[in-house]
């Protein structure tokens, strides 16, 4: 099962050698999302996020930036919800299984579906849905390898996560909770891989 990073959307000092670490322990994929910083805050940080590591980044915002940087495409949202000439959609938010159902006919992006679970990040943004519809959802193959989990991603829910059958989740606060050290998101990132490499 695919473990997909979003950023904090708070600046913070040392976040760049925080991802650079990140991408040293084995994450494959990052989402860039910041939606209050400026084009020129985004650049700054990208400037300090090895090169190398460059395509396995996500943009969510200011997608002008993909013409500087070799980044890995967008993501679609309700902030950006169009892609730009020529650029590839990495993938798209969905918040209930009517609109999983009309983007899989339409896009070959992949797909978030959020919130899942409770959210750890946003106190009081609840789940959307329960066990029975994710397990149904997951039975008439609308949950696939090509949908992500979002939403309350932590240790005791990623073993659920697979059981629904999606082909990943995205995590952000079991990672990000209460600015840690580097060494604590380093260590909670590898915890959340071992499991989801299960």
């Amino acid at each position: 099962m695919q473990l997909i990073v979003i950023t904090h959307d708070a600046p913070f000092a040392g976040e760049a050698d925080i991802l650079n670490r990140l991408f040293d322990a084995g994450m494959e994929g990052l989402h860039l999302r910041k939606p209050s910083y400026p084009e020129s805050a985004l650049r700054r940080l990208l400037q300090q996020v090895d090169k190398s590591c460059h395509s396995r980044v996500v943009l969510h915002d200011c997608f002008g930036l993909l013409q500087e940087f070799s980044l890995g495409g967008v993501h679609l949202n309700s902030r950006n919800p169009v892609c730009p000439p020529g650029v590839a959609v990495v993938s798209r938010s969905c918040h209930s299984i009517a609109c999983l159902r009309t983007q899989q006919a339409i896009s070959g992006a992949k797909l978030f579906l959020s919130p899942v679970f409770d959210s750890i990040s946003k106190k009081g943004y609840h789940k959307s849905f329960t066990r029975e519809e994710l397990l149904s959802a997951g039975q008439n193959g609308l949950i696939n390898r090509n949908v992500i989990a979002l939403g309350g991603i932590s240790a005791e829910t990623l073993p659920l996560v697979a059981a629904y059958g999606f082909g990943g989740a995205a995590v952000l606060g079991a990672l990000w909770n209460g600015m840690p050290s580097a060494a604590t998101v380093i260590n909670r990132f590898t915890q959340l891989q071992s499991i989801a490499v299960k």
